[in-house]
């Protein structure tokens, strides 16, 4: 069918990070010119626009972590620095014309499906009406603060990793840090630098593997401006080395597993000298039941005379610091959370109200479940960008985002062949592939005696537990027998 005898879609996506630029370079290759992105802040980049605390960095390959259509011969050390990465998305948003297509200051209140339609409202009181509606805001997002008693009463300035407070100044405080995640692993020596002390409050120690953060010389980079095609190279090696290591090691491949865990207790045997601090960084938990740290930086910040390892419990929070469950207490002028995100919201808080008046509470009251990582039953034409079971053993969240925006456009053209009107997943579909994921499970090291963000509440892995690859081949095409379509 020709390109002019498709139908067009309207199409809303929520959300002007690295998956909403995407969607939209797609949208237009594919012709479809009627697409609003709304984003609830005044910048796009997502994840890089919110975290710049000191030393954010993105633990994949910066070769890896670019689209594969869009190699960056810029960048400056192997593990990319967050401005650089904001900077990138911006080059790229800029140079596909996405930017001015981006409502920004708007973000989604709520939206609502009727008779083939999607009615999307933000907070500037205007409303979209749209055939797809596309959630593309990411997985962690919404800060978690812990609960702690007196949290609140803290005198001195205290924020989140993802909310950085750049009007305090750092240098000579006494600072406390809660937290020990891969945030955490690369603020914490930036503040050891600067900070008089620094008191770093562990309630589980992590899993750490040392790869050298290479920093690439001008010369190089002008190598790479002039031929691309190394850095295509690189994009594959990369992708190839990941879905051999981690990505292999985390589902249980005894192999594979078994050198991750070697280069980690080496790693840690080999940094830590001193056995009584050795022995409080050590994990009781197998090597990739959280996400393996990678980090070159820490166990040295950590050994330094002003960095304290607090291993003994939060008590609770005074006007004046910190106190633990020994009783004493931890004087601070700056505490810091480093304490991560609520995986679990995806689109919320915003309402979401699918068929027959359905909300998107109601159907994931029990367990926030979606086929394919996409589509929710009772809210048809309505896909959800790295959904539930996305995520994929440390590897590149780009490379999962277009993987999934192929399958998306493949659903989209049909619509557009007017195969059909409407479309959901069916309630036996998703009861499927769930059963399909939970017999994957049993292999996996995420169930292997830790707390992490990858469990729901009902301490399931929120993971893909096969490898990448045959995740590719399975979203190579949409299965219909798993929707229910209807024409209008």
């Amino acid at each position: 069918m020709t390109t002019s005898l498709l139908r067009n879609p309207s199409v809303v996506v929520i959300g002007a990070g690295m998956t909403g630029i995407l969607l939209a370079i797609e949208l237009e290759k594919a012709g479809i010119t009627d697409v609003t992105i709304l984003e609830k802040k005044n910048d796009l980049g997502g994840t890089w626009r919110e975290n710049t605390y000191p030393g954010v960095a993105c633990d994949i390959p910066a070769h890896m972590y670019t689209y594969s259509f869009e190699p960056n011969p810029e960048w400056s050390h192997r593990f990319a620095h967050g401005d650089e990465i904001q900077t990138y998305f911006k080059r790229v948003s800029d140079k596909y014309k996405v930017t001015p297509r981006i409502h920004f200051n708007e973000a989604v209140s709520e939206a609502s499906y009727n008779n083939g339609k999607w009615t999307t409202k933000t907070n500037q009181g205007k409303t979209y009406v749209s055939d797809f509606l596309i959630s593309a805001t990411g997985i962690l997002h919404h800060p978690a603060r812990p609960e702690i008693q007196g949290l609140s009463s803290f005198k001195g300035k205290c924020f989140h990793t993802a909310e950085w407070d750049h009007s305090v100044d750092l240098k000579g405080k006494r600072i406390g840090i809660i937290g020990t995640g891969s945030t955490a692993a690369q603020v914490i020596p930036e503040l050891i630098k600067v900070g008089k002390k620094v008191s770093v409050f562990q309630r589980t120690p992590q899993w750490i593997i040392q790869i050298p953060d290479t920093n690439y010389s001008e010369k190089e980079k002008e190598r790479w401006r002039k031929d691309t095609n190394i850095l295509k190279r690189f994009h594959k090696w990369y992708t190839f080395a990941v879905e051999q290591t981690f990505s292999k090691a985390v589902i249980g491949k005894k192999i594979p597993h078994l050198l991750m865990s070697f280069l980690c207790k080496r790693n840690l045997r080999n940094s830590i000298k001193d056995p009584v601090l050795r022995a409080k960084l050590t994990p009781n938990y197998r090597v990739g039941c959280k996400r393996v740290i990678v980090n070159s930086t820490f166990y040295d910040a950590i050994q330094k005379p002003n960095a304290d390892l607090v291993t003994e419990g939060i008590e609770k929070i005074t006007e004046k610091g910190v106190v633990t469950k020994d009783g004493t207490l931890h004087e601070l002028d700056i505490l810091v959370l480093a304490t991560g995100f609520h995986p679990f919201n995806f689109m919320r808080p915003m309402n979401l109200t699918g068929k027959n008046g359905i909300n998107i509470d109601t159907v994931w009251k029990k367990k926030v479940q979606a086929y394919r990582s996409l589509f929710i039953p009772h809210f048809p034409n309505f896909v959800l960008m790295l959904g539930p079971n996305t995520p994929i053993g440390n590897f590149s969240v780009i490379a999962m985002s277009e993987v999934q925006t192929k399958y998306v456009m493949k659903v989209i053209n049909d619509w557009r062949k007017k195969k059909f009107d409407e479309i959901e997943t069916t309630e036996e579909a998703l009861k499927q592939f769930a059963a399909y994921l939970k017999a994957g499970m049993g292999s996996t090291v995420w169930l292997g005696g830790c707390q992490s963000w990858y469990l729901d509440p009902d301490g399931d892995p929120a993971m893909w537990p096969y490898t990448w690859s045959q995740w590719e081949k399975e979203m190579k095409t949409p299965d219909y027998k798993d929707f229910a379509v209807k024409t209008f």
